[in-house]
């Protein structure tokens, strides 16, 4: 097993790299030699991710990388760590953890290779073949910084087999295959979530421009981006609908243009009554998951009633955007897309799980 504080610093480094790429300034001179080439590597990825997923444009790629490098600086990963500190000293049977990766967002299972590896335990991952090239990529430029860490990783190219437990993430549909295939096995399944906003009518520009990001990073795919927001009745949209119609650049991407165009078409011969900013949808409906290019609302007369609501719908809500104090574990605008450490998918502590294997 890799030594803790060896654990720590590799990662630390790896932030670095990850900052670099993600500001497309790999400033190679500062990291060792056997660094360089995977660095590079690395940030050709990014340039040219489009080419192997049209939704992961250059943008959207930097950004991730560059949030993944901020979470992995070195009071982060102290905080995080500091709670197992003893779990994590122990010397323990290494496990073998299976990992099936979602291929939403680029590079989403990074946390929980992140968590095996820190636990001390061995990754299998599945990866998504939306997403089947930025960890691998992250993976090597993590063996040129400590090659010790070889032989803890292992991409599965098939069926995943020989595994002690198991991470899945995926939709509600393929959720219930996992809790078939995998209940032999301690295991975490994570199923669809999305972010919701509560607005209360007194958000400054500054509010609203952090919840466009909260919407549109990531084109709105991530199970952290807000698909639905609750208004108070006769609120007033003029504000929300500019900042939205200012980010014409989403609609560059053709195939979110295509779901745009095609939501479109769909509310106009349906009759149905919507908002339209011309680069997204506003529909007044109860369901949390949105179409992509379409977003929810909801109105609300009474605030602790919709708190009650939210506090009954919390197995679908991965996160909640808002700027008043009744809402407890709340998210500021525009944060949603740069999760800490500990702020764990669907609430479940992958660290926590890993370790007690």
């Amino acid at each position: 097993m890799i030594p803790l504080d060896k654990r720590l610093e590799v990662f630390e480094c790896l932030g670095k790299v990850l900052i670099d790429v993600g500001e497309n300034t790999p400033r190679v001179e500062i990291h060792e030699r056997e660094v360089v080439d995977s660095c590079l590597e690395l940030n050709r990825l990014a340039t040219e991710s489009t080419h192997y997923n049209g939704w992961f444009d250059e943008a959207n790629v930097r950004r991730m990388l560059y949030s993944l490098g901020k979470s992995l600086q070195k009071e982060n990963l102290l905080s995080w760590t500091d709670k197992y500190k003893a779990a994590l000293l122990q010397h323990r049977d290494e496990k073998i953890v299976g990992v099936v990766m979602a291929g939403n967002i680029p590079a989403v299972g990074f946390h929980d290779f992140l968590s095996v590896l820190m636990s001390g335990n061995k990754l299998l991952a599945k990866l998504s073949s939306d997403d089947n090239k930025l960890l691998p990529a992250i993976a090597e430029t993590l063996f040129s910084i400590e090659p010790g860490f070889h032989k803890y990783v292992q991409f599965a190219e098939g069926t995943m087999k020989s595994f002690d437990a198991v991470i899945a993430t995926g939709s509600n549909n393929t959720s219930r295959y996992f809790d078939y295939y995998f209940s032999a096995y301690p295991h975490i399944i994570r199923k669809n979530r999305n972010g919701v906003a509560v607005l209360t009518g007194n958000e400054t520009k500054n509010d609203l421009e952090g919840l466009a990001d909260d919407i549109f990073f990531y084109y709105g795919l991530g199970c952290r981006n807000v698909s639905k927001i609750f208004v108070p009745e006769a609120y007033d949209f003029t504000a929300l609908l500019r900042v939205l119609e200012s980010r014409a650049e989403v609609s560059e991407n053709h195939k979110y243009f295509n779901n745009y165009e095609y939501n479109k078409a769909i509310y106009l011969v349906n009759g149905r009554t919507h908002f339209d900013t011309g680069n997204i949808l506003l529909v007044e409906d109860q369901a949390a998951v949105s179409p992509v290019s379409v977003l929810h609302f909801e109105y609300y007369n009474n605030p602790e009633e919709l708190k009650n609501v939210i506090e009954t719908d919390a197995d679908k809500i991965q996160c909640l955007v808002t700027g008043s104090d009744l809402f407890e574990n709340r998210v500021p605008f525009g944060k949603t897309q740069y999760p800490e450490l500990w702020d764990y998918a669907d609430g479940i502590d992958t660290l926590e799980f890993v370790l007690s294997l």
